[in-house]
Parts: structure tokens; C-alpha cells; sequence
């Protein structure tokens, strides 16, 4: 999805008027709890942790070296099994408010990413959209990352190695499990064959398929409160479909089913031909200052104007944006939300 490019340019403004510190595999990585789970086991706590982009400016913190002061700097901060993305963060002078839009990628305990081999296999989350408004997107996708970041200095460590099917970084598949905020979202499988990538993707937004109340504040899926997010993708060898589940309150609620996509970058199959090999899971906030996110939540995709979805306005009205992700859970499909 072109948007993505703008995601880029916001990261590389961030470096503005600041000095850049190259992190080192001897950073704080903060801990996150996260389960692995099978039908016969049930779910395993695996020691989990995350790490930011490798592009992220620091507030804090002495070259070669990041913490968790530099983390809460940059607008992230986990508490056992949750997340915390803030997309504006205090400078610390006089209390002004600085974007800080930080990425972030989920490591093993040996500090490479995890790769989430998920054809047959379901992934689950819970989330709490109630603090992200128009214009806004909490993200929570795959990118198909090298494990150790690609060779590059510190390594997966240090944040090295982004990739997506826009190219940045460079070309490789990605799966939007949610690109979201209170009033909208997407998911989307963006298949590559080499450097040719489905840049567009085949996405499922329930408010452009008519389904305009699902995911609401008040809705079916009541966004102003945490609900959990499974998503399927079927099929054993090939993918076949990726089917979206809601749970909230104890009730079940199909989300949408995406069952064919664009041949010409490989299409299904080559989706999940990524994800059988293994994918990296990545975590952001951000908004977009070319389109203000209409091709989200504006339109025909979402209830959301223009003029309050810039990020000026969204700057001045929600300074306290954020996104939670708790309770992540990845297996096979049925045990990720068995008590």
C-alpha cells in the first residue's frame, strides 16, 4: 500500500535536529510476554521481547547503547504481556509535544525475531483502539524480515533489516493483520514474486464491504473498549482463505474472509508460501500527512473527514494517542483463544 512510503519519510523527519544513535545487541530490550500454542499442549509463554526500528531518534541514552528510558522516549512501553504505542511523547522542555511514531519488532530470547510460521496456523491479539482516532493507524502486521536483520551492524538487535512490499528497506511479502483506529480497519495480504510486489494488496475493510457498523465506537465490535483479534489463514500446503474473527464480552463475530488475490505478485499462494517459511511481526503508530489516512477510514473505507484527520489537528485535539496490543497468541487454529 503506497501510504506506507509516506510511513518512511515520517521516520526519516524524525532524524531532524537530533542526534542519531546507532543501537548495539547489548540494549534494554523491553519484555513482552507472548504464547505459542497447540491444540494438544495448549499455549507456552515464550520470552519474548521488542526492539525499535533501527531508524528511531532517542531522547536519551549514550551512543552504543539503548534503555528503557530510551523506549518510554520513544513512545513505547510494555507491562508483562502488553505494549503501549504513544504516538506523541513529551520533549521534556516545557512540556511540547514531539510525534514520535515508533516501529517496532517482536524478538526470541536468543535476540533474533521471531519467525511466525503461520500457514494452518492462527494469530490472535487483543487490542485497545479507544485512543486512536481518524487519521490514525495503529498497525499490527508481518513483514517477511531476515532472522538476524539481515547481517547489518547490531543486527536484529538493533532493529536492522525493514522490509514491506512497498520496497523500503527492500522488497519482500507483508500481511496486515490490522491497520486501524476507532472507526476503520483493514487487513491485507501484500504477496511479492522477487521485486515485484503487490503494492495495492487485496484487503478486506468491513466498512467498504457494507458492513459500516461492525467496527464502531458502540458498534457490533465496540472499538471504544478492548476486544481480542484472531485471524486464520487456512489451508495445509497452500493457502486457501484468511478469515477474521472478533471476540469481545464472550461473543463471537466473523470478521470477513479474503479468499483470492492478485495473481500477477504471486496471490494467495504466495502469500502463504511466506508465511510457511516464517514471518517477523511488527508493531507501529502513525498518521499521514499526504492523504490523512483516507484510504483507511475516509469515503467509501470510513466515517473520517479530511480536516480532522490531519496531523495537526490530530496533534491538537488527541495528544494522548496510543494503541495497545496485549495477549499475543499464534498456533494452531482454535488454541489461541482456549482458556
Amino acid at each position: 500500500m503506497s501510504p506506507k512510503l509516506l510511513y518512511a519519510s515520517l521516520l526519516g523527519s524524525l532524524l531532524t535536529n537530533a542526534a542519531v544513535v546507532v543501537a548495539q545487541s547489548s540494549e534494554a530490550h523491553p519484555p513482552l510476554t507472548t504464547w505459542k500454542c497447540t491444540t494438544a499442549d495448549g499455549c507456552v509463554q515464550q520470552n519474548t521481547s521488542v526492539v525499535l526500528d533501527k531508524d528511531s531518534k532517542y531522547a536519551q541514552g549514550a551512543a552504543g547503547s539503548r534503555t528503557a528510558d530510551d523506549y518510554a522516549a520513544m513512545g513505547v512501553s510494555t507491562e508483562d504481556d502488553a505494549v503501549t504505542l504513544y504516538h506523541y511523547v513529551s520533549s521534556g522542555s516545557g512540556g511540547a509535544l514531539n510525534p514520535a511514531s515508533p516501529r517496532i519488532y517482536l524478538l526470541d530470547e536468543g535476540g533474533e525475531y521471531v519467525m511466525m510460521q503461520l500457514l494452518g496456523q492462527e494469530l490472535s491479539v487483543d487490542v485497545d483502539y479507544s485512543q486512536v482516532p481518524c487519521g490514525e493507524n495503529g498497525a499490527f502486521y508481518l513483514s517477511e524480515m531476515e532472522a538476524d536483520g539481515g547481517g547489518a551492524s547490531g543486527g536484529a538487535a538493533a532493529g536492522q533489516g525493514y522490509c514491506d512490499a512497498q520496497c523500503q528497506g527492500y522488497c519482500c511479502n507483508e500481511m496486515d493483520i490490522l491497520e486501524a483506529n476507532a472507526k476503520a480497519n483493514a487487513m491485507t495480504p501484500h504477496p511479492c514474486q522477487g521485486d515485484n510486489c503487490d503494492k495495492a494488496g487485496c484487503g478486506y475493510n468491513p466498512y467498504a464491504s457494507g458492513q459500516q457498523n461492525l467496527w464502531a465506537t458502540g458498534g457490533t465490535v465496540d472499538t471504544s473498549k478492548k476486544f481480542t483479534v484472531v485471524t486464520q489463514f487456512q489451508g495445509s500446503g497452500t493457502l486457501t482463505s484468511i478469515s477474521r474473527i472478533y471476540i469481545q464480552d464472550g461473543k463471537q463475530t466473523p470478521g470477513g474472509t479474503i479468499s483470492a488475490c492478485n495473481d500477477g505478485q504471486g496471490g494467495l499462494a504466495g502469500m502463504g508460501a511466506a508465511l510457511g517459511r516464517g514471518m517477523v511481526l511488527a508493531m507501529s503508530i502513525w498518521n499521514d500527512p499526504t492523504q490523512q489516512m483516507s484510504w483507511l477510514d475516509a469515503g467509501a473505507n470510513g466515517p473520517c473527514n479530511i480536516a480532522e484527520s490531519t496531523p495537526a489537528n490530530i496533534q491538537a485535539q488527541h495528544p494522548d494517542t496510543h494503541v495497545t496490543f496485549s495477549n499475543i497468541r499464534w498456533g494452531d487454529i482454535g488454541s489461541t483463544t482456549t482458556a
